[in-house]
C-alpha cells in the first residue's frame, strides 16, 4: 500500500530558502561575483581606518605619475594617491548604493504591498503616479532634484532612489497580487487575522525573493547614477573621493596623462558587472524554483 503525503497548501512552497541557496551556490558565477562583492565591502570597511596614504595629502612634484613603489597605483592631478582615494570611493559608492536602494524599499515595497492586496482606487492612484515616475527621463529628473535641493551625495542619492522606487512598486504589487489569492491567505483572512498582519506575515516572506533580486539590478543602476551625477559634479562635493568624481578629474588631464582615469573607470564597470551577473544568478536559482513546485 502506497502512503502518499497530504499536499502542502499552494504558496507555502513558491520559494525555498534552502533550495535557493543550493541552487545558487551550485553557480560558480554566482559565488563569485558575491565573492567579489564582499571583498569590495571589505574594502570599503578597511579604508574607513586605514589607507596606505592620507587619501587628501596633496604633492604637486608628483602628481599624474603611474604606478610606483611609493603608490601602486600612481597618482592624481595634484598628487593625492590613487589606491587610496579609490578605497575611499568604495565607501562612498557602497553608502550611496545602501542610501538609495534602501529610500527605494522603504517606500516602494509598502506602496506596493498595499496596491496590490487593497486594488481598487488605491492600486489605481498609486499606480499612475508610478507610471508618471517611469515615464520621466532618468538622467534629466535626477539633475532636476539635485538642483532644487543642491549639489551633495546625499540629495544624489535621494533623486536616485526616487527614480527606483516605481520599479520595486511595480514589483511588489504583481508579487502581491499572485500571492493574496493563494489558500494560505485565504485561510488567515478567513481566521480574522489583520491586514497588516497578513501582509507582513503571510505576503512579504512570498514575495521577498524576487525583491532581492531586483536590490542587485537596483544597486548596480544606483552605482552607475552616483557615478555619473558625481562625474557631472552633482553628486560627491570635494574632498570626498568618488568613482565619479576620480574618472573626471583624470579626463580633465587627459592630454597630460590618461593613466588616473582608468582605476576608478575600472571599479565602475567591474562593480556594475558583477551586481548584473550576481542578480542573473539570484534569478536562476529563484526562477527554476518558481517556474514549478519540485
Amino acid at each position: 500500500m502506497t502512503v502518499t503525503s497530504p499536499p502542502v497548501p499552494a504558496g507555502r512552497v513558491r520559494y525555498r530558502p534552502g533550495r535557493v541557496a543550493q541552487r545558487f551556490l551550485a553557480d560558480r558565477t554566482g559565488v563569485t561575483c558575491l565573492v567579489v562583492l564582499v571583498l569590495l565591502l571589505l574594502v570599503a570597511v578597511v579604508s574607513r581606518v586605514w589607507t596606505p596614504v592620507d587619501p587628501g595629502a596633496q604633492d604637486l612634484v608628483d602628481r599624474l605619475q603611474g604606478p610606483s613603489a611609493a603608490h601602486l597605483l600612481g597618482t592624481d592631478n595634484v598628487g593625492r594617491d590613487i589606491l587610496s582615494r579609490l578605497m575611499e570611493a568604495t565607501w562612498t559608492a557602497l553608502t550611496s548604493c545602501l542610501l538609495a536602494v534602501g529610500l527605494a524599499v522603504v517606500v516602494g515595497v509598502p506602496l506596493g504591498l498595499l496596491a496590490g492586496y487593497v486594488g481598487g482606487v488605491v492600486d489605481g492612484v498609486l499606480g499612475r503616479v508610478s507610471d508618471v515616475l517611469m515615464s520621466l527621463p532618468p538622467l534629466l529628473f535626477a539633475v532636476a532634484i539635485v538642483g532644487a535641493l543642491g549639489p551633495s551625495l546625499t540629495n544624489a542619492m535621494i533623486a536616485i532612489g526616487v527614480l527606483l522606487v516605481p520599479r520595486f512598486f511595480r514589483l511588489t504589487r504583481i508579487s502581491t497580487r499572485e500571492v493574496e489569492s493563494e489558500d494560505f491567505v485565504e485561510a488567515a483572512r478567513a481566521s480574522g487575522t489583520g491586514t497588516a498582519r497578513i501582509l507582513v506575515r503571510h505576503v512579504l516572506p512570498n514575495v521577498a525573493s524576487p525583491l532581492l533580486i531586483q536590490v542587485s539590478f537596483g544597486a548596480a543602476v544606483a552605482i552607475v547614477s552616483e557615478s555619473g551625477l558625481s562625474f557631472l559634479g552633482l553628486g560627491a562635493q570635494p574632498p570626498t573621493a568618488s568613482w565619479g568624481s576620480m574618472v573626471k578629474e583624470g579626463f580633465d588631464r587627459l592630454a597630460e596623462s590618461s593613466w588616473s582615469m582608468y582605476p576608478p573607470a575600472v571599479a565602475i564597470v567591474v562593480t556594475v558587472l558583477v551586481l548584473s551577473l550576481l542578480g542573473d544568478s539570484l534569478r536562476d536559482a529563484v526562477g527554476r524554483q518558481t517556474g514549478g513546485r519540485r
